[in-house]
């Protein structure tokens, strides 16, 4: 009998509406007594294959392993769903538990002998065996993920390796939890109108409902949410109140105390080096970039350093304008770092004649939530049903159904739209459920995706509409890019499902999703007037579309400059003071003092609350490079919609995952591979 009788069956059997799972009857203490019961099912699971008296086939080793573990992968995506977008103390604690748990669980499946003597087996024969494309990138992905484990190394450096995972993944999960310590922790309460000087009512409107929620008799609060510092950066003519704020964003990980992140950055650095030494790398970079599109750390700085020296000189120009405002005012200060979002929308405002403030009232959340279906129904022929009564993981979520054009049921979607305390900060995509066809063990044959965005906007007061600013629209374009690109996947393995594809590609169905939200008859279409429903004005519309390069230095140092440290610590090795390699990086490379890196190491998400972007946030540019020049290809029809097109692009990237390999994916779609200069261009760093 299955260990999982004696747990709380929610967790496993999902019936609710379309298979979602029932969330209000998960209760926080559910998790561990079923993620015990599951992980021995898993162990049983992975003995009946590794112990299968019968030779190995692609059948009882491959599609048996494709398939084990499906009691696991449903409170995995439950709970790492909660510790991500709905946490407290006791999810916070439970996740330093699971996650050296799930570690030291993985590493032994990746060290059992017996089971990597069958998948070597089918490896070693596999041009023998008849197989797909789609079923060799399958085994291939399996036969590599366990030389990454280990199985290829001796008993003592195989224990070694399974320490060093167990204790990254107690860095990683302890690492994300300072972060949100410091988010949660810091506020700055603003009280009468000096302290408010400068914020348009749509801010103060956000900044007072915080205050509400937060309850602590302050009329007004700053927080370090994205979606409310940002604007107060840009808005509030106080500057000592602006330096206040941006210094306590920038420093969150690294205030001393139990939530500081410098400690936890050394000894993950030094344990990654040590793992990619084991498993015979040079570095961490050059392991983590073995299957990428890239392949090298040499290639990664290659782009980053063509990048970088057109936007730090493009920058330069932005800064010298913005010092040029500075001085019409009277004021003989330096542009600084919190100066320039505030400097910046000046110059917008006088270059283009229209403010964030001005635009923002045409960005109603709900409106572009449409827009974004809207396009996915004019690119790939689907729709999104609301279901009213449906209950998500939390009040806030939204949930729908997304039918093909035939009516046929192919995804659920799921909306978590607003910024609480109990939420990690950014933006994400991510599964409870990836598509298959796959006959499961429970006698169902194949699954639906189940998918789902969490952004970070302001929430507004009661009755009042939630606005966007333009970032804020391409974020959530962003992240429904992905959720197509989950959505529409139609393979056979669950392993190379949806967004199971390399971290370099996995970002251009994403990036280039964004692309439809500026065009013309996109905006005309939903960017109304919250207060009268008139469209944006043609005149306005026409400065938005002028203005998408603007400030487009300060973007590109703030990327470029990250992503540059982050292959500096990752090609090095062990680092007696990470902070000091930052400060020498961002020396060597010429970072302005006026700007800083996006995410300043202590709080690099990407790279150090876990590994998904280590040695990696290059990617968003290397896809960037990808989805500038295939955007190109429907602006070269006429045509943003143009149906052949759009078919390809389903077909050939959104659909396929890993199924094939993604530079054969992207020239089945554009007949060639790209160059880094539609990029350039269309970042506004080259002609």
């Amino acid at each position: 009998m299955s260990a999982t009788t004696s747990v709380n069956p929610a967790v496993f059997e999902w019936n609710g509406p379309n298979g979602l799972p029932r969330f209000e009857t998960v209760s926080d203490d559910a998790y561990a007594p079923a993620f015990e019961a599951a992980l021995t099912d898993h162990d049983n699971e992975i003995g009946a294959i590794a112990n299968n008296p019968e030779a190995p086939t692609f059948a009882n080793t491959i599609i048996a392993l494709e398939t084990a573990g499906d009691e696991l992968s449903r409170v995995s995506a439950l709970f790492w769903n909660k510790a991500g977008a709905h946490s407290n103390d006791v999810i916070q604690a439970l996740e330093r538990d699971i996650a050296p748990k799930m570690s030291r669980h993985y590493s032994k499946i990746g060290m059992n002998a017996d089971l990597f003597r069958r998948i070597d087996t089918l490896w070693e024969t596999r041009a023998e065996l008849g197989l797909t494309t789609e079923e060799l990138r399958v085994l291939e992905r399996h036969w590599k993920g366990f030389v990454k484990s280990g199985a290829k190394l001796e008993k003592a450096n195989q224990e070694r390796l399974a320490e060093i995972n167990e204790r990254l993944a107690s860095l990683g999960a302890q690492f994300g939890q300072n972060v949100l310590a410091d988010e949660k922790s810091w506020f700055l309460p603003l009280n009468g109108d000096e302290d408010l000087a400068g914020i348009p009512d749509f801010l103060k409107e956000a900044m007072a409902a915080v205050a509400a929620a937060r309850g602590e008799g302050h009329s007004h609060v700053v927080t370090l949410s994205r979606s409310i510092i940002e604007p107060f950066l840009t808005f509030s003519t106080r500057r000592d109140l602006r330096e206040q704020a941006f210094r306590a964003w920038v420093a969150r990980g690294m205030n001393g105390g139990e939530s500081d992140n410098r400690a936890i950055v050394t000894e993950t650095l030094a344990l990654r080096a040590e793992k990619a030494g084991l498993l015979g790398y040079a570095n961490y970079a050059a392991l983590k970039l073995d299957d990428t599109m890239a392949k090298t750390p040499e290639a990664v700085n290659g782009l980053l350093m063509k990048v970088w020296h057109k936007a730090v000189d493009q920058a330069k120009i932005e800064e010298r304008e913005l010092a040029e405002l500075i001085a019409e005012e009277g004021k003989n200060h330096e542009v600084m770092p919190w100066d320039w979002r505030h400097y910046a929308e000046k110059l917008r405002a006088r270059k283009f004649d229209f403010s964030e403030a001005e635009l923002k009232p045409y960005l109603q959340l709900e409106k572009i939530i449409d827009a974004c279906f809207d396009v996915a129904g004019r690119l790939f022929g689907i729709k999104a049903v609301p279901l009213k009564d449906v209950v998500g993981y939390h009040p806030d979520v939204r949930v729908f159904e997304i039918r093909d054009r035939d009516d046929t049921l192919i995804a659920m979607f799921l909306g978590d739209y607003f910024a609480r305390p109990s939420k990690r900060s950014g933006a994400w995509m991510s599964s409870f459920q990836s598509q298959h066809k796959l006959p499961l063990k429970n006698g169902t044959v194949g699954e639906i995706p189940i998918i789902y965005n969490v952004c970070n906007f302001a929430k507004p007061e009661a009755g009042k509409p939630a606005l966007l600013s333009l970032d804020d629209a391409r974020t959530l374009f962003h992240e429904f890019g992905h959720a197509a690109h989950g959505m529409l996947s139609n393979v056979t393995y669950p392993s190379v499902s949806g967004t199971g594809v390399s971290r370099d590609f996995v970002e251009l169905p994403s990036q280039l999703y964004e692309h439809w939200l500026t065009v013309p008859e996109i905006l005309k279409a939903y960017a109304v007037h919250y207060e009268t429903g008139q469209p944006m004005p043609q005149s306005l519309l026409d400065k938005v579309l002028a203005a998408r390069t603007f400030n487009a230095g300060f973007g590109a140092v703030e990327f470029t400059s990250s992503a540059l440290v982050d292959m500096a610590f990752h090609t090095r090795g062990a680092v007696e003071d990470p902070m000091a390699v930052q400060t020498e990086v961002l020396e060597k490379i010429g970072l302005p003092k006026s700007l800083v890196m996006r995410h300043a190491t202590p709080h690099f998400q990407h790279v150090f609350a876990g590994d998904g972007y280590s040695a990696g946030y290059y990617s968003y540019m290397w896809s960037e490079v990808l989805d500038a020049d295939a955007f190109s290809a429907f602006e070269e029809t006429g045509n943003a919609f143009d149906p052949a097109m759009a078919e390809k692009l389903k077909e050939n990237i959104y659909s396929v995952g890993g199924s094939v390999d993604p530079e054969a994916a992207y020239i089945a779609f554009r007949g060639r591979l790209p160059s880094a200069e539609a990029m350039l261009k269309k970042k506004g760093l080259a002609a």
